[in-house]
């Protein structure tokens, strides 16, 4: 056995104030540190640097979990204090429409392959 990990679905856990953060942050090394720094925080669970659009302009994404909007926003808040962006928004989500850990390699992922990509 290579790994062993629990799941933890965090809605029945009693956290259903989760916004996904999107922040307008330096590029290239610094958005680096930054995104370092806000991983660090233990109420994300996600958080990724991907590019800027002419019609988007954050590029970093933390997912933030609590369990009010209180509570979440008052984390946003601490995490804006040792972020240095140029502005965030926090989006709350509202209905969740599918949640799968996909399982790749598997005969139905690669008919699933077949299907769509070759």
């Amino acid at each position: 056995m290579r790994r062993f990990a629990s799941i933890l679905n965090h809605r029945k856990a009693g956290f259903n104030a989760n916004a996904m953060v999107v922040w307008d942050v330096e590029e290239g090394e610094e958005g680096e540190a930054i995104g370092e720094t806000a991983a660090a925080f233990s109420a994300v669970s996600h958080c990724y640097l991907r590019p800027k659009y002419a019609n988007w302009p954050y590029n970093l994404f933390t997912m933030v979990h609590g369990k009010t909007t209180e509570e979440t926003n008052g984390i946003i808040e601490d995490m804006a204090k040792e972020i240095k962006s140029k502005t965030h928004m926090p989006l709350y989500s509202s209905r969740e429409f599918k949640k799968v850990r996909i399982e790749y390699f598997t005969p139905a992922f690669e008919a699933w392959e077949t299907q769509h990509i070759n």
